[in-house]
């Protein structure tokens, strides 16, 4: 199954992605803020990153563009996983790069199959 690193600020939103991907047999590694999912992104070149948009300092769209424009990391696909959910929110962060956009609470058949379609599987 995929490498996912999972970026998102809340300890409770972590866990429960955590234990949803590694009970579909993901490898699952996750970074508690978006400047470290970009230095995280280069060290492990995950599969597939699952990006929380509302973060302090830094937020998921601007991590979402930075990943995608390094070349180094350009080729992971990042899925937004946001409680953002208006539709320019949506465009926006699909502006940014990433590959989908989902939104919490997240549904666990839904988001297997976004990772499924990001990764190409």
């Amino acid at each position: 199954m995929a490498r996912i690193l999972i970026v998102d600020d809340s300890p409770t939103e972590i866990h429960v992605l955590k234990k949803m991907l590694e009970g579909h047999g993901h490898q699952v590694d996750a970074v508690d803020n978006a400047e470290a999912s970009i230095s995280r992104a280069k060290e492990s070149l995950p599969e597939l990153i699952l990006m929380d948009v509302v973060m302090p300092g830094m937020n998921g769209f601007q991590a979402t563009r930075a990943i995608t424009r390094d070349p180094a990391t350009q080729n992971i696909p990042i899925i937004i996983v946001t409680t953002k959910d208006q539709e320019t929110d949506r465009v926006w962060g699909l502006r940014q790069g990433a590959k989908d956009y989902i939104t919490k609470p997240v549904q666990e058949e839904e988001l297997l199959v976004k990772i499924k379609s990001a990764i190409g599987g």
